[in-house]
């Protein structure tokens, strides 16, 4: 018999784990979208490539792809896509590698929680939405 620590609920958490991956995005996705032009200025401060179509990207990526994680719809390409996402986000955004104390330790951290992050992301590739979603049903 195999034991598993929250085997019952297993849904329930996956669930959760969707709705607590993308609160952070749809917190920092919507200033984006409502100060868009603030975002472009932003990107281009951190030289990203095309700053309008990048903040975009984020505004899209923060807000519509993370709706759509939390209600299951396409969830494993969309998460894999994701976690490319802030994967670039890491790489663009929180170069500490480049930086000194405290800028570097406060981008190490960042960057850090963005590798995690897109661990999680991978773990929902290979899971999947669970039962409480679009996928599901």
């Amino acid at each position: 018999m195999r034991y598993t620590l929250l085997g019952n609920q297993r849904n329930e958490v996956i669930l959760l784990a969707r709705i607590l991956l993308m609160v952070l995005f749809l917190l920092s996705g919507w200033p984006k979208l409502t100060g868009f032009s603030g975002t472009v200025a932003y990107m281009a401060s951190l030289g990203a490539p095309l700053p309008a179509v990048a903040a975009a990207v984020a505004v899209v990526m923060e807000i519509l792809a993370a709706i759509l994680l939390i209600i299951g719809f396409y969830t494993r390409p969309v998460a894999l896509l994701y976690a490319l996402f802030v994967l670039g986000t890491a790489l663009i955004g929180h170069q500490y590698w480049t930086m000194v104390d405290p800028e570097r330790g406060a981008n190490m951290t960042q960057f850090f929680k963005n590798i995690s992050i897109v661990g999680g992301l991978l773990l929902l590739v290979v899971t999947g939405p669970g039962k409480y979603s679009v996928d599901g049903r």
